[in-house]
């Protein structure tokens, strides 16, 4: 992939991919070309450069895009407001586990040039793209339709999204904006989107293929057909339903990192390991620290197991020094071993919604706070999980459980009320796995002395949802909780034993 403009104008395939950008823009009637009026200024431009490949590993075309140099817009000359909210994870998976426990139908779309669709509503001039202007012409392009690389552009590519769906039915969620729903008499379809690409499933493929038909003449749309490569996640479909992994994405971060031919681990970080900033050890190149904690932050998307170790590397991404770095050699050294694991989707079991609290009291060496960690599972599937360090410091375990069980009570009331919407509405209470005895006592009874009343807040939260009957604390034994994966360095049978549990399944690894 060239880096510069002269790089790419010695290959006739990257001088076609500009030729094909420059037509799609001037098609979409992206700018005009004027002389610049006084007192304004025009902003830069730039090519940028991607081969984009299949799955499997083969390039399928050559991506020439055309990108504003946005970081020289002035805020309330060129533009406004930024923010434009994606598709969360959590609800990604939730939609597919739906999907999948419904035998409902899954496509895939992608939207051609996306960001060129959205409408401008400030004066944004900009310097012709290298390349395509002559010598003499001193004119430049005001953008009519944003650009990719203006700070506008996701905004208002989302608003112009939303307001097409609004006026064909669909109703926006209120639990993921994200999302948007479909209900008529007993078709159901549900439209996600991440950017440019967009989940379609629902049980009327009548209503799909009519969808599919409108935002293609009012966007163009590339239709992918069945879902098969999301984001980075590969989806598999298997007898017993659907499996999520990124077998690529896990390969391509060994080798990006040069550990292809390292000897695999079976688990991803060394038991009682205690991490601290290590200011005597040797410093490591923090860049690509950075770079490979970064990656390894989007690898948990399909991978629980790696989440505990990814977060406590991250607390150093400031400062790294060797043993941080040993320590994320010993995680790719196990996704060495595990590249294809991914979780199942099963067709079968239910659509029960579980989840399962921890912590692992004062484990921050450095801080002595806790460290909370939470597991949703729906149907057998795992849909939520979280790894965090609690933001002050508990003076018990009980306490520090407590905290852990407030969190995951706050995800369950969201799970509860995303499932709402999409007509799978939980009947009965959510059961809340925790092995803290002392924790669910408080729970479920109104209990306040020394030990609990400077946590009140989240006592009377958690007692107000187990009173109204949305959640009720189960006792479990230690060995059988699962969120142990979240909060704490396991061993490999351990390890093993809570993953199968969990719904972890390796389609490339021998049954």
């Amino acid at each position: 992939e060239p880096k510069h403009f002269k790089q790419a104008v010695k290959d006739v395939r990257w001088i076609e991919a500009m030729k094909q950008e420059i037509q799609a823009l001037e098609e979409n009637k992206t700018w005009t070309l004027e002389e610049l009026p006084k007192g304004k200024r025009a902003i830069d431009s730039k090519w940028v450069y991607k081969i984009k490949y299949k799955p499997n590993g083969d390039v399928e075309r050559y991506k020439a895009r055309l990108v504003a140099k946005g970081c020289t817009q002035m805020e309330g000359v060129d533009f406004h407001e930024t923010f434009a909210p994606v598709a969360k994870l959590v609800t990604v998976r939730t939609l597919l586990t739906v999907a999948v426990k419904r035998n409902w139908h899954i496509h895939q779309l992608d939207v051609n040039n996306a960001f060129l669709h959205g409408d401008l509503n400030e004066d944004v001039y900009m310097k012709l793209p290298e390349g395509f202007g002559k010598q003499d012409d001193n004119r430049v392009c005001k953008l009519k339709k944003s650009l990719y690389g203006l700070k506008q552009a996701s905004r208002n590519w989302y608003q112009k999204f939303t307001h097409s769906l609004l006026d064909v039915g669909f109703k926006q969620s209120h639990a993921d904006h994200s999302l948007f729903i479909f209900k008529e008499k007993d078709a159901f379809v549900a439209a996600l989107i991440y950017v440019d690409d967009v989940v379609l499933v629902g049980n009327d493929p009548h209503k799909i293929q009519a969808t599919k038909g409108f935002l293609d003449k009012r966007f163009s749309i590339k239709d992918l057909g069945p879902l098969k490569y999301f984001l980075g996640i590969e989806v598999a479909k298997t007898k017993e339903g659907m499996v999520l992994s990124q077998r690529k994405y896990t390969l391509d971060i060994l080798e990006d990192v040069g550990m292809t031919g390292c000897r695999p681990s079976t688990f991803p970080m060394e038991q009682n390991l205690k991490l601290d900033k290590c200011d005597k050890a040797a410093c490591v190149d923090g860049n690509q620290y950075r770079r490979l904690i970064g990656k390894l932050l989007y690898l948990q998307a399909t991978r629980p197991d790696i989440t505990y170790a990814v977060n406590i590397l991250s607390q150093f991404v400031s400062d790294p020094r060797q043993p941080h770095m040993d320590a994320a050699n010993r995680v790719l050294c196990y996704l060495k071993g595990t590249p294809g694991q991914g979780i199942l989707i099963p067709r079968d079991g239910g659509t029960n919604l579980l989840a399962y609290c921890d912590s692992d009291w004062l484990g921050c060496p450095m801080t002595r706070r806790s460290r909370t960690g939470y597991l949703l599972l729906l149907g057998g599937a795992p849909v939520s999980w979280k790894t965090k360090k609690q933001s002050v410091v508990s003076k018990s375990s009980a306490e520090a459980e407590y905290r852990a069980m407030s969190n995951a009570v706050s995800e369950i009331l969201w799970m509860r009320w995303l499932l709402g919407e999409l007509d799978m509405a939980p009947v009965g209470p959510t059961a809340l796995f925790c092995d803290n005895q002392a924790a669910r006592h408080i729970a479920n009874n109104p209990v306040f002395h020394e030990r609990t009343k400077h946590v009140e807040m989240d006592c009377y939260f958690v007692r107000e949802r187990v009173d109204s009957m949305e959640i009720c604390p189960m006792p479990i034994a230690t060995k059988d909780q699962i969120a142990d994966v979240l909060t704490k360095a396991l061993g490999a049978n351990s390890l093993r034993f809570l993953l199968y549990k969990l719904g972890a399944r390796n389609l490339h690894a021998p049954t």
